[in-house]
């Protein structure tokens, strides 16, 4: 009704939805992730706190062993980060950060749709050491990549998904520690805008915060005409931006991991004005299917699918975001492969 528009306008939830969500978020159960604006300032911020959907992608995992501790601090960074990333460039469609790695982790990724429903994964192939670094679990021989693929879901005839890699170096092929720092370097050179992220992960909660500049000439951007020269132009010398981004610099890991979201915003911006906007619920769901699955294995070819099935009686394929199992006998197999003659099209060339 008209009280609950106003709420929203106003950026805040409406009564009995607001009591709902002070209930639980007093319990430490949900997640949330808030946005926010400086008044009058060319300067955004988010923050993500992600806890029962974090937790509920570790669980999946327990059954096959867990991961180690670095590989869990690798893994909600990422988780946390893609989180920010698509709610903030509002995409419909999944937004999708992988790492590539040349140690220990082979892929580490993280998929989160625009309703903020998200899962991740991590292929672990080597031994990992007790606090390994970024490059110690995925760039030892600086070959590991970061890619962030944008899937639109309404794809148009040949569409292909974005997709942008940036390496795990600096710009003299120093290695970088720092995920975040990573992250930052893409937004810069992909959208010409200064990014301060922070980020942090353990067992319980994955968390970042995001401030970035705003773009410059807000008409054209609303337009779908950005500038990319003048925004050149400004990075690196806003002056309100570089305070703000400092003051988040200040944050510490043990703060973003166990503070609530209020405590930390008012620790930090206390000076700022601020205008927050009614929190959104990240949740974890897994889009896999036996559709899907079964799609998969027919790319593998009647001959692959034949031979597994003669050595093991039948295929098993676990989902790796998941762990939902799908099992396949010889008869289920072969529906796949004449589901697939029945859906080709007619040939218009005479045999």
């Amino acid at each position: 009704g008209p009280r609950n528009r106003l709420c929203r306008a106003a950026g805040a939830a409406p009564p009995r939805r607001a009591a709902h969500y002070a209930k639980r978020k007093a319990w430490g159960l949900m997640s949330e992730l808030h946005k926010f604006i400086f008044d009058g300032l060319p300067v955004r911020g988010m923050i993500v706190r992600l806890t029962d959907s974090w937790q509920e992608i570790l669980k999946r995992r327990e059954d096959a062993g867990g991961y180690p501790a670095p590989v869990i601090h690798l893994l909600g960074e990422m988780t946390a980060a893609g989180a920010l990333m698509q709610s903030n460039i509002k995409f419909n469609g999944a937004l999708v950060l992988q790492i590539f790695g040349d140690g220990p982790v082979k892929l580490a990724v993280a998929e989160v749709q625009p309703d903020l429903s998200l899962r991740a994964t991590a292929t672990v192939t080597g031994e990992v050491q007790e606090g390994s670094s970024l490059s110690q679990l995925v760039n030892v021989g600086n070959g590991g990549r970061c890619a962030i693929t944008l899937d639109p879901k309404d794809k148009f005839p040949g569409q292909q998904p974005y997709q942008g890699v940036v390496p795990l170096f600096g710009d003299r092929h120093e290695k970088i520690e720092s995920l975040a720092e990573v992250l930052e370097h893409y937004m810069l050179q992909s959208e010409q805008l200064d990014t301060r992220l922070i980020l942090a992960a353990d067992g319980n909660v994955a968390a970042g915060l995001l401030i970035q500049r705003l773009p410059v000439k807000g008409l054209g951007n609303l337009q779908g005409q950005i500038d990319r020269e003048a925004n050149e132009d400004q990075i690196g010398v806003n002056e309100d931006y570089q305070r703000i981004a400092m003051l988040a610099g200040t944050l510490k890991r043990e703060e973003l991991l166990t503070l609530d979201i209020d405590t930390i915003l008012r620790r930090l911006f206390w000076e700022e004005p601020i205008t927050r906007f009614e929190p959104l619920t990240p949740s974890f769901a897994c889009s896999c299917s036996r559709e899907r699955v079964g799609n998969m294995l027919r790319g593998l070819g009647t001959a692959e699918i034949e031979s597994i099935i003669a050595e093991r009686g039948q295929v098993d394929v676990a989902c790796e975001f998941c762990g939902a199992q799908y099992e396949f006998d010889p008869v289920d197999a072969a529906q796949i492969f004449t589901h697939q003659i029945q859906q080709q099209p007619p040939t218009s060339t005479v045999q």
